[in-house]
């Protein structure tokens, strides 16, 4: 049967010899029916919590000329604010603006590949303007990557592999991302605030800073199902890299954002990304058969599995992980890919039309005379 509700996990239930069991036993059902889950007691406090939903909301009252100083395509990184409308899913428009952050980096050697551009520093707000701003957000990265490596180690033991099974994935110094987003009322973005899509890397973990509905996960039925803000937890996806490491064991779910409705006022959110290394190659681990057969039976009481959006970590298509999140970086920020990568960026506009094409071919065969 397809999942009709999110299921919430007590992250503190992990941390005690008597109650981890348990948890496991319930983070198991989550992966290999739902990939999407709140979690709760994470470690990280409410007034922490609060103060970077505070500081991420305070960003986008800033003056224009100060966001568009930190802008995206004034570097090669990706990492910058993104005026509204400029990104792209599913070949819409998000109606949304952004501030994408990362743990810090220096910039890459001129030797490195190409997809090290990712790895720079942050282009920050001026604490002129956001005294705390920084400080604030680099203390939540720095515990929330303590929370998803400890994550990580959870989703391995529950699907009967070893704690440290995805460690040879990490860097040393793994860069890990976070945007501060804002889905404004204004009725403009006839609904999609972010269009269906997957998350890449392992796991994200999304802070919902505001009270509004918005967010959704699609079942196997492709139904959506309401993702609502609870204050004090974390909405948990799981990526297309954990489910290209475990052969389809653990879900990567399909989720969209709705806009708020004219009116609402704006809708914040402000999602953390477990980062992998850009090295890396994605083949899938040795997953106990025992547990591959849960999944095979869960599909088969649901009925299958909807999947209308493209897979990134299609085996044989990109040497490391770091050529295919490059192409999708630049793929959703076209207005960077025009300034720092138009070779790359043509590549993807003619196989897009190629595809489009296609599709109208194979429309045109199966119409009705």
């Amino acid at each position: 049967m397809s999942f009709t509700q999110i299921p919430i996990l007590d992250l503190s239930l992990a941390r005690e010899a008597d109650s981890k069991p348990a948890f496991l036993d319930s983070l198991r059902d989550a992966l290999l029916n739902v990939g999407f889950l709140y979690l709760k007691n994470t470690g990280i406090s409410q007034e922490l919590l609060d103060a970077v939903c505070a500081e991420g909301i305070g960003f986008f009252g800033l003056p224009e000329e100060e966001k568009l100083r930190v802008e995206m395509k004034n570097v090669r990184s990706f990492l910058g604010y993104s005026r509204l409308g400029n990104e792209v899913t599913a070949l819409k428009a998000d109606w949304r603006e952004q501030l994408d952050l990362s743990t810090p980096h220096p910039l890459p050697k001129p030797s490195d590949p190409l997809y090290h551009n990712l790895l720079a520093p942050n282009q920050w707000p001026s604490p002129q303007h956001l005294p705390n701003f920084q400080g604030t957000i680099e203390e939540y990265m720095r515990q929330m990557s303590h929370v998803s490596t400890l994550f990580t180690s959870l989703i391995a033991e529950a699907i009967g592999l070893p704690a440290d099974a995805f460690g040879a994935f990490f860097d040393e110094d793994q860069q890990h991302k976070l945007k501060i987003v804002k889905y404004p009322d204004t009725g403009d973005g006839v609904g999609q605030g972010v269009g269906p899509h997957k998350d890449s890397m392992l796991t994200s973990y999304l802070l919902q800073a505001s009270s509004h509905r918005g967010l959704q996960a699609q079942n196997t039925k492709g139904e959506w199902i309401d993702c609502p803000p609870i204050r004090g937890t974390l909405v948990v996806a799981i990526g297309q890299g954990l489910e290209a490491l475990t052969g389809g064991v653990c879900a990567s779910t399909t989720h969209r954002v709705q806009s708020p409705a004219a009116g609402e006022g704006a809708r914040y959110s402000i999602p953390f990304f477990q980062g992998v290394s850009y090295d890396a190659k994605f083949e899938s681990m040795v997953v106990p058969d025992s547990v591959r057969e849960l999944r095979n039976q869960a599909l088969e009481r649901s009925g299958g599995r909807r999947d209308d959006v493209e897979f990134t970590f299609v085996k044989g298509r990109w040497g490391h992980l770091g050529e295919a999140t490059l192409m999708n970086r630049i793929k959703s920020h076209p207005d960077v890919g025009e300034r720092w990568y138009p070779d790359l960026l043509a590549r993807i506009r003619k196989q897009q039309a190629e595809e489009s094409q296609r599709g109208v071919h194979q429309q045109t065969e199966k119409s009705p005379n």
